[in-house]
């Protein structure tokens, strides 16, 4: 609830109070009301951020991945566009058990129109399969953004919100048990923050599409620990803690 729905609700109440009550109206209290996204919950010793990625629009009850699909790769909402061979709305099977969400299609990706593909594509299916996931059996592998960057520089924010209606929809019409982030893009994007990715990690946030909860794990991006041996420990043990949930 926003701190503005919040302050309706206590001004209505105080008014009824007053009119079963003394039948004169009291000096109006101040409530010191805090809104919901900004709410901090406590989890294994870290904070997690509760943040709410609604956006205005209300969901359609016709919609569908497939029609998602078709509606990304005539996307023409942002210049990505321009340059894109193919778009990469994602793949995988409906309600999975974990949704992967990257940052946006590489050379790769862009090739074949699908995500995660490529060397860091490869790396992210052995590491899935080391805790029982699969983009075949159990998974759906997505993107913050459908079309791929110039050079595979990060998205800019008007990028990610021409995309953010799609990725919502993606969210609320699979209804993963868990979301799994990877990369520093993919988790400050959708956590709405600046944190580093290493202050993130290590231990579940929430998200919401369309008022449904679901929640979150940050990870290390497959490319990242391809550049970098000292990330495979951490990324490993954000495996372990998202198969210790998954009870598989």
């Amino acid at each position: 609830m926003t701190l503005t729905d919040k302050q309706k609700v206590a001004d209505f109440l105080d008014i009824t109070k007053d009119y079963l009550g003394s039948g004169y109206k009291s000096e109006k209290i101040e409530y010191q009301f805090t809104d919901d996204s900004q709410v901090l919950t406590e989890s294994g010793g870290k904070q997690n951020k509760i943040l709410n990625t609604d956006s205005i629009d209300s969901f359609d009850s016709s919609d569908s991945i497939e029609k998602i699909a078709e509606e990304i790769k005539l996307c023409k909402k942002c210049k990505l566009c321009e340059k894109r061979l193919n778009a990469a709305p994602g793949e995988g099977v409906l309600n999975p058990l974990v949704l992967v969400i990257g940052e946006g299609p590489g050379e790769d990706e862009d090739k074949q129109g699908r995500p995660f593909v490529g060397k860091a594509g490869q790396l992210l299916d052995k590491m899935l399969a080391a805790i029982d996931l699969s983009r075949k059996t159990n998974c759906f592998i997505a993107n913050v953004v459908k079309c791929r960057p110039p050079n595979n520089r990060d998205p800019h924010p008007d990028e990610t919100s021409a995309c953010a209606n799609f990725l919502q929809r993606q969210i609320f019409l699979l209804k993963p048990k868990y979301i799994l982030a990877a990369g520093r893009v993919a988790a400050q994007t959708l956590l709405k923050t600046t944190e580093s990715i290493g202050r993130l990690r290590g231990t579940f946030a929430e998200i919401h599409a369309f008022g449904v909860s679901f929640p979150l794990l940050v990870t290390y991006h497959p490319a990242a620990i391809l550049r970098n041996d000292d990330l495979k420990r951490p990324a490993w043990e954000d495996l372990k803690l998202l198969k210790s949930k998954l009870g598989i």
